[in-house]
């Protein structure tokens, strides 16, 4: 387990978890669908996958990234699925999805075990929340691009995200 921090409205949060690095084999997950089935990593093999963990979809920045990478998606092919986690409980983010006409970025919930979290190195301590990251797992499940933005407040950097995943393909 490895303590780091991120900044939350400028003020430090500790993140823990085991950190994950590009080239690592990217760690298996345990996390809720909207219609509360269970959702592994395995579950979408064969594909690039843009893992984008968010801290809570009703948020003004976690909104934003969610809505962008909707869009975004739009012309990535069948090859690239985007995954948005957040520790949101299914019916929060099923209420959220619908209001927001998310459609083609597949939203799922850390809140059960935090496995996503504490396996990705991402989970903020005492917040019990995940820290804005983005992983991108390639289709032989290695890890191949990771972007921990510094202050949660921020988005992260989705041309570069786009990019490394259109390499993949």
């Amino acid at each position: 387990m490895s303590n780091r921090t991120v900044m939350m409205n400028g003020n430090p949060v500790e993140i823990v978890g085991n950190v994950v690095s590009v080239g690592d084999k990217a760690p298996d997950f345990n996390v809720v669908a909207m219609d509360f089935s269970i959702k592994r990593l395995a579950d979408f093999s064969g594909k690039v996958c843009i893992l984008s963990a968010v801290p809570s979809l009703d948020t003004g920045t976690c909104d934003i990234e969610t809505r962008k990478f909707n869009e975004l998606a739009a012309g990535l092919g069948n090859d690239i699925q985007v995954i948005t986690i957040s520790v949101d409980l299914p019916f929060a983010q099923r209420r959220w999805c619908g209001a927001a006409g998310i459609d083609r970025v597949t939203v799922l919930s850390d809140h059960r075990k935090v496995s996503f979290g504490e396996n990705y190195g991402i989970l903020m301590k005492n917040a019990r929340q995940l820290a804005r990251a983005i992983f991108i797992v390639d289709k032989s499940g290695v890890i191949r691009y990771t972007q921990l933005v510094p202050e949660i407040g921020n988005e992260p950097n989705y041309d570069e995200v786009i990019d490394a995943a259109k390499a993949l393909v």
